[in-house]
């Protein structure tokens, strides 16, 4: 395999690059790879690997093999997909590499060898800061979150794959459409455009109707095999959002407005090249499956760096109880106060200790699931044998001692360990973005020439408001749809309008006061609302519901993947005109 040679374009059209997406996280549909090379043209297919919780499996695969660390999936994906990528001239760009993205492009040359597949690879590297120290006790990896100037540096040099560590989930379009258009740092505009489009492709099949709340509406049909999606981005950072024909789903301006809410804050998107300011997005529905993203501005990326930090926080074990039919609250009563007594009485009892009960039950039921509650004991502790042997004894004792009809989902183990994700800000001058070409050569990326201190933008003027009407109780899910997810330990629920009326209703209805009443688990945190009216959309962001990260599982749904549909079900007073 030869990793010489000259400069070959990136697209076979100078005027548009397509770039589609095989992946939005580690675990998606391993066929991806394959269908989106089969399925229709392309020049550059992305994937995303990498998260949060993914970066602390792969730390703890890194401290039993140190030559692991990447997405092992991805390799085995290329055993079926690099002859097909080099027939059809589609270059690969994946954050695949992890905490080892060396290693896995050796892996890769080492595979396009046996294969007789004649490719040449390149990795982006730097992202890694764990080495410097200074990160406190017990962190696991550290990595800053990188930008698109090395995926861009490698692909000019000819790479027909570029597998990087941890860079922003939206720099593996955003950097391949550098290379591809010539983008300088200081085209701030066409930045942010690819930085949008990036963000809609990032994960996968929620751009063409995955997780999307219509999804039994017209607006997303045949969801059984979803497409993934692709972006046919032209030179002044425009796209339009769509999927290879006759995959499933759909790409509609619903599907795509749910996906750029998905994981933000405010208006301002900030990045490592750019801050894409998501007020100024325009949609567009220009056919069927084509939504037009445009008149997206930009403005100079911040001075730091966002850096995640994991770490092992200590060892959690939990136990389920069922509780079925009568008395369900003296029920949870009486085996909380047995199980509190040995916690109690044990040598070290749990430094943590959180009971929730969750009220599935209904009266007079005709299948017995349906006439159980859940009582769900969650234990943390720094020692393992707190949460072990401690509970699942005590709970075990109680199975012919407690309330009537005693059981559990499972009986509780010897316990786990759990995770604490952290976000700090390093200077970007101080990490040294690196792309290592196909030839070996090394080219430092330089930091943005020009940065700006992201500032929260004050909230536009409100549209004018509905007239006064009569009204009906009703779920807001009937007019707004919503998407919700995690950044830390923090979650976002965006909420839109599907209709101008709808919208002036929503942008004086739900208030921070009002999200607070309807979702009783937010009252005490720091709740801040952005207003989006391009996107006829309201952005929550609840600092600390998911206490210190999903890899921390400190609540029932601790990615907040399904707050927003928890929202949507709530009841307000709607007006009858948008019924």
């Amino acid at each position: 395999m030869s990793d010489g040679g000259a400069i070959r374009p990136i697209g076979a059209d100078p005027a548009v690059l397509r770039v589609g997406n095989a992946s939005g996280f580690y675990g998606d549909r391993f066929d991806a790879l394959r269908e989106m090379l089969t399925g229709g043209p392309l020049d550059v297919l992305t994937g995303d690997y990498l998260a949060e919780l993914t970066m602390l499996i792969l730390g703890r695969d890194r401290l039993k093999d140190p030559t692991r660390g990447y997405a092992r999936t991805f390799l085995r994906q290329l055993e079926d997909g690099l002859g097909l990528a080099a027939e059809r001239g589609v270059r690969i760009v994946a954050n695949a590499g992890g905490l080892n993205p060396a290693g896995l492009a050796d892996a890769v040359r080492e595979l396009a060898d046996k294969a007789g597949v004649p490719v040449r690879v390149a990795h982006v590297e730097g992202d890694d800061l764990l080495a410097r120290g200074g990160w406190g006790e017990g962190v696991l990896t550290a990595n800053a979150y990188l930008g698109g100037a090395g995926i861009a540096a490698c692909l000019r040099a000819g790479a027909d794959v570029v597998v990087t560590g941890r860079v922003t989930d939206a720099a593996l379009v955003s950097g391949a459409a550098q290379a591809h258009f010539g983008w300088r740092p200081q085209d701030l505009d066409q930045l942010a455009g690819a930085v949008a489009a990036g963000h809609v492709l990032e994960c996968g099949t929620q751009a063409t109707g995955g997780n999307y709340s219509f999804f039994d509406l017209s607006d997303a049909p045949d969801l059984l095999r979803p497409g993934f999606p692709l972006a046919e981005i032209a030179a002044d950072g425009s796209a339009v959002i769509t999927k290879h024909p006759g995959t499933g789903g759909a790409v509609t301006t619903g599907t795509v407005t749910a996906q750029l809410l998905y994981e933000t804050a405010g208006a301002r998107y900030a990045g490592p090249d750019v801050t894409a300011r998501l007020d100024t997005v325009r949609l567009t529905e220009e056919a069927p499956d084509r939504v037009r993203i445009d008149g997206v501005r930009g403005e100079a990326p911040p001075p730091t760096l966002k850096t995640g930090l994991t770490r092992l926080g200590g060892w959690r074990n939990e136990v389920t109880f069922v509780l079925t039919g009568l008395d369900v609250p003296a029920k949870a009563a009486l085996v909380r106060r047995q199980m509190e007594a040995a916690l109690d009485a044990a040598e070290h009892r749990p430094a943590e200790v959180r009971w929730t009960l969750a009220r599935t039950d209904r009266d007079d039921a005709a299948v017995q699931e349906e006439a159980s509650a859940l009582l769900r004991l969650v234990v943390r502790d720094p020692d393992q044998d707190a949460v072990g042997r401690v509970v699942r004894g005590a709970a075990v004792e109680l199975a012919l001692a407690s309330y009537p009809g005693f059981h559990v989902t499972a009986p509780p183990g010897k316990g786990t360990p759990y995770g604490v994700f952290e976000a700090v800000a390093v200077d970007a001058a101080e990490v040294p973005h690196c792309a290592v070409l196909p030839d070996g050569t090394r080219i430092h990326a330089q930091p943005a020439p020009a940065t700006r201190e992201l500032v929260r933008l004050p909230d536009p003027p409100l549209p004018e408001p509905l007239p006064a009407g009569t009204t009906r109780r009703g779920p807001l899910g009937l007019v707004a749809g919503a998407r919700s997810g995690d950044k830390g330990g923090s979650a976002n629920v965006g909420v839109w309008a599907r209709t101008d009326r709808a919208w002036r209703w929503l942008a004086h209805e739900l208030t921070v006061d009002r999200f607070r009443q309807l979702l009783p688990e937010t009252a005490g945190l720091p709740v801040d609302r952005h207003v989006l009216p391009n996107l006829r959309a309201l952005n929550f962001v609840v600092d600390g519901l998911l206490g210190e990260g999903v890899a921390a599982q400190a609540r029932f749904d601790p990615q907040a993947k399904a707050v927003g549909e928890w929202l949507r079900s709530r009841h307000m007073d709607i007006p009858e005109v948008l019924w």
